[in-house]
This record gives structure tokens, C-alpha cells and sequence, in this order.
């Protein structure tokens, strides 16, 4: 069975945004590129919330014509030629969507799983992860924790519906700076 896998960049105090919803602060050094990478190279189709989905759809189709950046160029032709799905009840899609899941989340996300192929990759956000993670749908989280403290915004988990317990499965300084933990779920 495929494994959903999610990827979030976070601040000390637990926020995936900044008060004004801002996402400039994260920090891709070398290291934290390679392992974002490194989680690429096991999956065949990117997940999105439609918040995420909307930032990541303005950025990526002509990323390097705006950045530079080495994590940006070595991601960019990825992002593009990665089947992605579009978690919305309102959302009618684009060039880049390959699907749009509307209803009956755990029905949909257990199927999409029994699949066969490789794991599914949730990137950022907090409202889909959070949903998913009610359903017990996801099956590792892996958390880069930045130094940085936003002082508000979404936060990683808001006010989850029952507890959720952990397991540290592996954790990493990268670029000597960002704390990334990966975790599966105790079940």
C-alpha cells in the first residue's frame, strides 16, 4: 500500500505561516534541499490543499525564470512533471491539476493509497493535513523546524480533535540550523 508522506516547514513556536499568511522565511540550504529531494525521489504524485495549491501554482510552472535558487531549479522540473491532486470542494482546476478530490475524504484518500505506485507527498499547509491526519490517513510526517519565531499565523496542528501520538522515527540538524524530525504515527 502506498504511504502518504508529509513535508512541512514550521517556525519554533509551531507555525506553516506567518501572521499576514506569509511563507518567506524558510531557509533551503544544501542540506534541507537534498532531503526534500531525497523524499522526491520515493513519490509519484504531489498533494495540495487548495490554500497551498493556489501559492504553489503562481510559483512553480515558471519557477526558474523568477528564482535562481538551486533548490528552485533542481524542484521546478519535478514539481511539473508530478501528477498532482487538489483537495477543494470549490475548486475547478487548471493545466496543472491532474484531479480534484471534493467529497468523502477517507473514501477517496484510501483508494487513491490501495493504488498501485509510489507514496504520495503532502506538502505544507495545515487544513488538509490536519483532515487527513483525523481520517489516520497519513503515515509519516516529516517536520522542519525553522529558527524563526512568527509569533502567529496557521499553526501545524489546530486544535486537533483527539490526541495523536508520535513515534521519532529520525532527526536531523541540516545546514546548521533546521531541526528536521521524521515521525509515524503510533497506531
Amino acid at each position: 500500500m502506498r504511504k502518504i508522506i508529509y513535508w512541512v516547514h514550521t517556525s519554533v513556536d509551531g507555525f506553516v505561516n506567518g501572521p499576514d499568511g506569509e511563507f518567506d522565511w524558510p531557509v533551503m540550504g544544501p542540506e534541507l534541499s537534498a532531503y526534500s529531494e531525497g523524499l522526491d525521489r520515493t513519490v509519484d504524485t504531489l498533494l495540495f490543499g487548495r490554500p497551498v495549491w493556489e501559492m504553489m501554482v503562481g510559483f512553480w510552472p515558471r519557477a526558474e525564470s523568477i528564482s535562481d535558487d538551486p533548490h528552485t531549479r533542481a524542484f521546478a522540473p519535478f514539481w511539473r512533471a508530478t501528477p498532482k491532486i487538489v483537495f477543494s470542494r470549490t475548486y475547478e482546476g487548471d493545466d496543472w491539476t491532474a484531479r480534484i478530490i471534493r467529497d468523502d475524504l477517507r473514501a477517496e484518500v484510501t483508494a487513491l493509497k490501495e493504488q498501485p505506485g509510489g507514496d504520495l507527498l503532502l506538502t505544507g499547509g495545515a487544513g488538509l493535513a490536519g483532515a487527513l491526519t483525523e481520517h489516520g490517513l497519513i503515515d509519516e510526517y516529516h517536520i522542519a523546524v525553522h529558527p524563526v519565531v512568527l509569533g502567529g499565523g496557521k499553526r501545524l496542528f489546530a486544535e486537533p480533535k483527539q490526541r495523536l501520538s508520535l513515534r521519532a522515527t529520525g532527526s536531523r540538524l541540516l545546514d546548521g540550523q533546521i531541526v528536521v524530525t521524521s515521525y509515524e504515527p503510533v497506531r
